[in-house]
């Protein structure tokens, strides 16, 4: 049987909401970025960042939650294929997905470590 496609952009949008609610129920990291997430924009709100940083915030965390989002997705779908079973063509998948986490992540340091930099720069003149 064909699955049938969403009907609007509604149910579209829930599917999506879904998405992150079960990943967020199931993957400790995606919990711990989240709560990162809500400091840094707590930090940009107390530290006064200009509009330009703000915005770089707000794209780290998306880009390191949307990868979070698809490493999830990849690792569901190897063990859904391989059975939960080690395979080294499954070990290169996860390994991957992980690994462009951990670039966004590394991504999202810099882009807060330029930030900080600057605001500490502002305290001090």
């Amino acid at each position: 049987m064909k699955p049938r496609k969403s009907r609007s952009w509604f149910e579209s949008a829930g599917y999506a909401f879904s998405g992150i609610r079960n990943t967020a129920r199931r993957e400790r990291n995606f919990r711990i970025q989240i709560i990162m997430a809500i400091l840094a924009v707590l930090a940009c709100i107390i530290f006064q960042v200009n509009a330009m940083q703000f915005v770089l915030v707000g794209f780290a965390i998306f880009f390191v939650l949307s990868t979070e989002l698809i490493n999830t997705a990849i690792e569901a779908i190897v063990d859904m294929l391989t059975g939960g079973k080690a395979h080294p063509l499954a070990k290169i998948a996860k390994d991957a997905a992980a690994g462009a986490v951990f670039l966004a992540s590394v991504f999202a340091l810099i882009v807060a470590a330029t930030i900080a930099a600057s605001v500490i720069g502002r305290f001090v003149e």
